[in-house]
C-alpha cells in the first residue's frame, strides 16, 4: 500500500452515476476520489482545491466537450495523467483524444476492475486503454501486406493508404524521393494502373477482397 493516496477527480455527465463511482473508489486503497462533476468549468474552477493527479472525464459533459478540455487542464498542471471514457469507441474519437493529449481511453461502463486496471496501468506505464479499444488500434495500423510486392514495396504501399506524400514517405524512409518515386513507378506496373488514384482503389479491392478470403 501506498504511503499517500492518489488524488482522482472524475467528470460524468450523468450525476446519478457519482455515486456508483464513489462506491468504486471507497473499495481501491491507494486512490482517493476528492471530487466529481458533470462540467469541465466545475472541474478547473475547483482544480486548487482538489490538486488531482489524475482526471478520469467523460467526452460528453455538459459545457465544453471532454477532448477540448484536456488543454486547460494541462494549463493547470502539465504533468497530470488523463483519462478519457466514453460509450463511443470510434476509432477517429479515439486517435483525437490522443492527439489532444490524453494518456488512456476506456470504453463505458466503467467497472470496479477496469477503473482499477486502468489506473494501475496509467501509473505504471503511463498509458491504459479498454481491450476493445487495443483491438480497434490494432485492427486499424493493422498493415496491408500482398505477396506480389517486395518489402519496401508493401511499406511504401502502407504509407500511401495513410495520404502520405513522396517526400513524407522518404523521410520516413530515409532514401531519396527519386527512390520512393522508383518503387512507385514498379507498384503501378504490378497494379497495371497509372496513377496514385487508380492504384488506391486498386489496393481497396483488392484488401476487401482478402478480408472477405
Amino acid at each position: 500500500m501506498k504511503n499517500t493516496k492518489t488524488r482522482i477527480i472524475i467528470l460524468e455527465r450523468d450525476s446519478s452515476m457519482h455515486i456508483v463511482y464513489k462506491n468504486h473508489f471507497d473499495a481501491l486503497e491507494d486512490y482517493e476520489l476528492v471530487g466529481s462533476y458533470t462540467s469541465a468549468n466545475l472541474a478547473l474552477k475547483d482544480f486548487k482545491h482538489t490538486r488531482p493527479q489524475i482526471v478520469l472525464s467523460e467526452i460528453d459533459l455538459d459545457d465544453i466537450n471532454g477532448i477540448d478540455a484536456i488543454k486547460l487542464f494541462r494549463k493547470k498542471n502539465w504533468g497530470i495523467n488523463i483519462i478519457m471514457f466514453s460509450e463511443i469507441n470510434d476509432f477517429e474519437v479515439i486517435k483525437k483524444a490522443f492527439k489532444k493529449g490524453a494518456n488512456g481511453y476506456l470504453t463505458k461502463p466503467l467497472t470496479l476492475d477496469k477503473l482499477e486496471h486502468a489506473l494501475s496501468s496509467i501509473e505504471k506505464e503511463g498509458a491504459a486503454m479498454s481491450n476493445d479499444i487495443v483491438k480497434k488500434f490494432i485492427s486499424n495500423f493493422h498493415k496491408r501486406t500482398f505477396a506480389f510486392f517486395s518489402e519496401r514495396e508493401n511499406q511504401i504501399v502502407d504509407f500511401l493508404c495513410q495520404g502520405a506524400t513522396y517526400k513524407m514517405i522518404a523521410e520516413k524512409l530515409f532514401v531519396t524521393p527519386s527512390a520512393v518515386n522508383f518503387h512507385i513507378q514498379n507498384i503501378y506496373l504490378k497494379l497495371d494502373v497509372n496513377s496514385k488514384s487508380e492504384a488506391l482503389t486498386k489496393l481497396e479491392r483488392l484488401q476487401n477482397q482478402l478480408e472477405e478470403y
